[in-house]
């Protein structure tokens, strides 16, 4: 059986409170039930990490290496500025997909770069949690 990991970055523990113009008012644990059922209906199976601390997130990505198909990540703000964790895709060499809640293309201007989108296969952003599942199905269909 197919096995994701699923990595949600830094502030991504405050969906639900933390700007719900934006985010939106469910929770991570929502983001994660949801997409715990999606994986279910592909017959796949999903792993969930969150950190708000780059380091961890790259000794996760590491572990990866051998035991997962592929990694769904937001790093949150991290996207933009860590070159470490985009690194660390670029050692284990996986399939990767970046997701974004909101469209950051159409926030403010520092946010319109990724930095570890180019060690990706792709990036989903502006539709919100189901961007995650469209993730899981393109990596599952791979």
């Amino acid at each position: 059986m197919k096995k994701y990991l699923v990595i949600n970055g830094v502030n991504l523990n405050m969906l639900g409170i933390r700007e719900p113009g934006i985010y939106g008012n469910s929770t991570l644990e929502d983001l994660e039930n949801n997409l715990a059922k999606k994986a279910q209906e592909l017959g796949v199976e999903v792993d969930f990490f969150q950190s708000n601390f780059e380091g961890e997130i790259v000794e996760k990505i590491h572990g990866a290496m051998g035991n997962y198909d592929g990694i769904i990540i937001n790093p949150g703000a991290f996207t933009h500025y860590s070159y470490a964790i985009r690194d660390a895709f670029g050692s284990v060499k996986m399939d990767v997909i970046e997701v974004h809640i909101s469209n950051i293309h159409k926030r403010e201007e520092f946010r319109h770069t990724s930095v570890i989108v180019p060690e990706c296969i792709g990036q989903i952003c502006g539709l919100g949690f189901k961007g995650y599942e469209l993730a899981l199905e393109y990596l599952t269909a791979k």
